[in-house]
């Protein structure tokens, strides 16, 4: 039986809402169809399991984020831009903890290829013009940007930071700014 109102995209929606709310890796048919107030077999018609809506979930996540970062990249170039790029990450993660974690999770590589997470390699491929680097070098360039503003993220959304001063936002300064300056110097290859 379908439900009025159901749909694969508002399972997702849900899914994300209680990715949010419990952690992604808790996210699963039955918890969203708890939520929702259906039975469990009753989603099977839109998604294909957990592993189906967490990868809806992601795809979700992946689209939501690019939308900010681009809003937060267009118009700026260098420190300015890495900076949008940045705090548009870490605040999608404030927001959304469980859809920030999402983002991260691995795709089959034909869903990753028709997700929005190669307009994110675009993203950080257009602050990079900002620094004339030798395209050569800009996958090691973009995977720098990328674990350093995650992995601060990461260790800020766990507590890490939370022990000691300065303030997390005085520390997040610095990184960009040292982010700033390594690509601004880098090495030729």
């Amino acid at each position: 039986m379908v439900h009025a109102g159901i749909t694969p995209g508002r399972v997702a929606a849900v899914g994300a809402e209680l990715a949010d709310d419990i952690g992604f890796e808790r996210v699963t048919v039955a918890e969203v169809a708890r939520r929702l107030g259906v039975r469990t077999p009753s989603l099977y018609s839109h998604v294909g399991g957990t592993a189906d809506l967490r990868a809806r979930v992601t795809l979700l996540a992946l689209e939501e984020l690019a939308d900010r970062a681009t809003d937060a990249v267009a118009g700026r170039s260098r420190a300015e831009a890495l900076a949008g790029l940045a705090d548009a990450y870490r605040d999608y993660a404030r927001e959304h903890p469980g859809r920030f974690s999402a983002s991260s999770a691995a795709l089959e590589p034909s869903t990753a290829a028709s997700s929005a997470g190669p307009r994110h390699t675009r993203l950080m491929e257009a602050v990079l013009r900002g620094y004339d680097l030798d395209p050569a070098v800009h996958v090691h360039a973009v995977r720098l940007i990328g674990s350093t503003v995650r992995g601060f993220i990461t260790l800020e959304a766990s507590g890490a930071f939370s022990h000691s001063g300065p303030a997390p936002q005085e520390s997040w300064a610095h990184v960009i700014g040292a982010l700033d300056a390594v690509l601004g110097a880098w090495p030729a290859p």
